[in-house]
């Protein structure tokens, strides 16, 4: 089947999943009354979140170069945030895509080999688990009663309904959006393996390899460290802050915005386009634990997720249009040296 084609099909599976899970959450919602909540919210707070989120951007940003370093290449923080804000606009079309167009592009314009930066993306992403399965384990740690119980409703009672209602009409949908992405993913993977490119796997792996060596070759570790708790601590004070732009939420400590970027996390790192559904599922069925109804829960998850979408589209799109201005810089300046 034609490349392009999988990547449609991929495109439309993931969407209808998305959106599946998107109508779940605003199924048995007055959407009216969610959004009219939503106009009501602070701006000062909701630029605060905004304001986190940017300063994670840039400081992962900063942490991908110190990776980059140790192969002797040296990348401006501009041109790797212009190409991780791509990265992260690419992820809204297609998850993970990011990885791939963030390397791609940094490669293009900073001659960087690109095995080697994926090698780097993937020691980050490593990192990334590590550090959510650490916050998972702190936040059960101290709310060992609620996340039992958020973990009770929203899988295992799941689970057991969905067996005893498997016929259900509403469950037949759920099940046929599900069957259909599992057949494309199984067709790219089978495309994948019939593909035959042994010799670009082998240098993905080395270029993983690679990746891996920068961590031991990093000039100021403690700096490394730093910017790693930094990332995660603008992402806690992303839910955080957001809390107080709505009324209903305005109340929540910091364990709640503990437990909601844990939640948050695992709904974004779902395979569906910037997590849309999942993320608004696990964020309010989280917050009805903390005494916060469904619909206002919904409320501040379209809040946070809306915010957050729509910086990226802004950040990624004007990244784009930088990184097209900045090479058609170079190409006129190339051609002006030649007809010297």
């Amino acid at each position: 089947m034609n490349k392009r084609v999988i990547s449609i099909l991929k495109y439309i599976a993931l969407l209808l999943v998305g959106f599946g899970l998107l109508w779940l959450a605003f199924r048995n919602v007055d959407v009216r009354t969610t959004f009219n909540e939503i106009k009501k919210a602070n701006l000062w707070w909701l630029a605060a979140s905004i304001l986190a989120s940017l300063i994670a951007f840039f400081s992962r940003a900063y942490r991908w170069n110190m990776l980059i370093y140790p192969s002797g290449f040296r990348p401006s923080l501009m041109n790797t945030s212009y190409s991780l804000m791509a990265g992260y606009l690419a992820n809204l079309a297609i998850p993970r895509l990011g990885e791939v167009t963030r390397c791609g592009t940094l490669s293009k314009i900073e001659k960087v080999p690109f095995n080697h930066l994926i090698g780097t993306v993937i020691v980050e992403r490593f990192l990334d688990v590590l550090c959510l399965l650490a916050l998972v384990l702190f936040t059960l740690y101290i709310e060992y009663q609620r996340l039992g119980n958020f973990l009770n409703e929203n899988l295992f009672v799941p689970l057991k309904e969905g067996t005893e209602d498997l016929f259900d009409v509403q469950n037949l949908i759920i099940l046929s959006v599900v069957v259909f992405a599992l057949i494309f993913f199984y067709m790219i993977v089978l495309k994948s393996k019939s593909s035959g490119k042994r010799s670009k796997f082998r240098e993905l792996m080395h270029g993983v390899a690679e990746g891996l060596k920068s961590v031991r070759k990093l000039k100021n570790p403690w700096a490394f460290v730093f910017h790693t708790i930094l990332i995660w601590l603008m992402y806690f004070f992303m839910s955080y802050t957001c809390f107080f732009a709505l009324a209903s939420t305005s109340g929540l400590d910091w364990r709640a915005g503990l437990f909601i970027l844990v939640a948050g996390g695992m709904g974004m790192s779902a395979p569906v386009q910037g997590g849309i559904g999942a993320y608004h599922i696990l964020v309010s069925q989280g917050l009805i634990l903390y005494g916060i109804a469904y619909q206002n829960g919904l409320a501040f998850a379209t809040l946070m997720h809306a915010s957050q979408t729509l910086l990226v589209l802004i950040l990624g799109g004007l990244s784009f249009l930088m990184i097209a201005i900045n090479e058609r810089k170079k190409t006129n300046e190339n051609t002006g040296l030649n007809q010297k």
